[in-house]
């Protein structure tokens, strides 16, 4: 099944095969349906995955899905990008990497680099139920825009890259979650595909793509993969993109 969207400006194409949408995907779109149901409130589904996996892609997917088939409850997928931390506070504050004191702003997408406390707020906010505003990361300022999204919808998908990982702060929001989804993927393969990412951005050219990707995005990789919770279901995302049962 082909699958288009737009991500943060670039159009994206994703394929995703009959085995996967017919053996994982309406199966838990279906189980969250009968959760909901049994709950009888809004529900909220948290999916982790390190950058490059493709999740904002897959929550959307599984959003249109759950709305085209008239036997399942309707899915809202809504990300965590619109967390990050002002540029004007980014700028200002710092951390040491590789023995350096560095700008945060230099290792945007880290966990550091995101306000905890308001995703913390928001996501209670969700749970106490009723409609809850929500932020997008706007790509052209490089800032987020809060109340950009109004959340309405009975079962809410959150996406983002920390939301199972298991550091002081970040640990807690596990247990505000109703059932967790974690997929995993070898990390040469997201190298690859965080590598092709930005250069298809037209950001960076090939060699600052390579620069940027080996010193930011691939220590957040290896803190998902190494300092995640288990999920409810675990997946992984095979070299081709398909994602099977881990």
């Amino acid at each position: 099944m082909v699958f288009r969207c737009t991500i943060n400006g670039l159009e994206v194409e994703a394929v995703y095969t009959e085995r996967s949408v017919e053996g994982i995907f309406r199966p838990l779109l279906r189980s969250l349906g009968q959760l909901q149901k049994e709950k009888s409130r809004r529900i909220l589904v948290m999916l982790a995955a390190p950058p490059g996996v493709g999740k904002s892609t897959l929550s959307l997917f599984l959003q249109k899905l759950s709305e085209d088939d008239p036997t399942l409850t309707p899915l809202t997928a809504v990300g965590m990008d619109g967390f990050h931390c002002y540029r004007s506070y980014l700028a200002a504050h710092t951390t040491v990497r590789d023995g350096a004191e560095i700008p945060l702003s230099k290792i945007k997408g880290a966990p550091e680099t995101f306000d905890l406390e308001l995703l913390r707020g928001r996501i209670e906010q969700l749970r106490r139920g009723g409609d809850t505003p929500w932020p997008h990361y706007d790509r052209t300022l490089h800032d987020p825009v809060d109340g950009a999204i109004l959340v309405t919808g009975q079962i809410v998908l959150i996406e983002g890259n920390y939301l199972l990982l298991d550091e002081p702060g970040w640990r807690e929001l596990k247990a505000l979650a109703d059932y967790t989804i974690r997929i995993d993927a070898p990390e040469y393969c997201l190298y690859d595909r965080l590598v092709a990412r930005k250069a298809r951005s037209g950001a960076l050219d090939l060699q600052k793509a390579v620069e940027h990707v080996t010193f930011s995005d691939i220590p957040n990789v290896r803190r998902c993969l190494d300092h995640s919770f288990e999920g409810d279901l675990n997946l992984r995302m095979l070299p081709d993109g398909e994602y099977v049962l881990r």
